[in-house]
């Protein structure tokens, strides 16, 4: 399932995108904060894309990747994922740096929240960011998310914000 915004197109990540997920995942702005600074090896992306296929088969949700439609160039990917063990998918996005602040990351997810809300029926979303990553925060903060609680995973504080269907 594709999805188009104003501005972008939204494709979701297949395993022949393995080169293209690897770059984005061992870029130094993204894996600072969604990585925990760890550069990810190729068998990592590879069972990220097994998992990415087994979920879009059986809940219809994984990661789609965030392509201009001006030049069609990969600039980042949103989506839903589980983390942390809990039940419920996160919204999850990363924009390569020179995507940054040009209201991508916002555009993409506001289609993955309305997916979400509307196709897949869910009645909330969260997501979560580590503390210091102030951009993202503005991020969930303009999609009209609400921080709700705040732990220490791995060491690191990570925010957790929700929004509720609208």
């Amino acid at each position: 399932m594709i999805f188009e915004t104003e501005r972008l197109v939204l494709k979701p990540i297949v395993e022949s995108d393995l080169n293209t997920l690897h770059r984005i995942f061992i870029d130094a702005y993204v894996r600072r904060y969604l990585c925990d600074g760890e550069i990810w090896s190729l068998q990592k992306v590879e069972e990220m894309l097994a998992e990415n296929k087994k979920l879009f088969a059986q809940k219809q949700f994984g990661m789609w990747f965030i392509e201009t439609k001006s030049d069609r160039e990969t600039i980042g990917f949103v989506g839903l994922w589980y983390f942390f063990e809990e039940a419920q998918p996160q919204l999850v996005y990363a924009l390569l740096p020179k995507a940054l602040k040009k209201g991508y990351a916002t555009e993409a997810s506001t289609k993955i929240l309305d997916y979400g809300f509307d196709e897949l029926g869910f009645n909330y979303l969260v997501a979560s960011c580590d503390r210091p990553n102030i951009e993202s925060q503005k991020v969930a903060e303009r999609l009209g998310m609400k921080q709700v609680e705040e732990r220490i995973m791995n060491g690191n504080p990570i925010l957790f914000f929700r929004i509720d269907k609208y």
